[in-house]
C-alpha cells in the first residue's frame, strides 16, 4: 500500500514505515502530523485517484528530525566587466516517518 501526497509544493510517493525528507514543517521533533493533501492511494489492485484530492484521505507521520541540506554556491560572473557575485544557500528540511495511510 502506498500513497502520493503533496506537501511543501512537491509531491511524494510514500508507504507505511518509510522515511521521507520533505520541506520544513513547523512542528517539534517527535510530534505527529497529519497530511490531508492525498492525491492517490494504491492498495494492491484497488487504485483510488482523487480529483484533485482523495476524499477522506489522511497520511499520518512522526517528525524524526529537522536539519539543513548541504550548501550550494551561486556564482554570477561576467567576463571583462569587473563583475563577480557569490552567494550560498542551505535549504531546511524535515525527516518524516510515515506511520499510517487512510483512504
Amino acid at each position: 500500500m502506498y500513497a502520493v501526497i503533496k506537501t511543501g509544493g512537491k509531491q511524494y510517493k510514500v508507504s507505511e514505515g518509510a522515511t521521507v525528507r520533505v520541506e520544513k514543517i513547523a512542528a517539534e521533533e517527535g510530534a505527529t502530523v497529519e497530511i490531508d493533501q492525498v492525491l492517490m492511494v494504491v492498495d494492491g489492485e484497488n487504485v483510488n485517484v482523487g480529483s484533485p484530492l482523495v476524499a477522506g484521505g489522511v497520511v499520518t507521520a512522526t517528525i524524526k528530525a529537522h536539519g539543513r541540506a548541504k550548501k550550494i554556491e551561486i556564482i554570477k560572473f561576467r567576463r571583462r566587466k569587473h563583475h563577480r557575485k557569490q552567494m550560498g544557500h542551505r535549504q531546511s528540511y524535515t525527516d518524516l516517518q510515515i506511520t499510517g495511510i487512510k483512504a
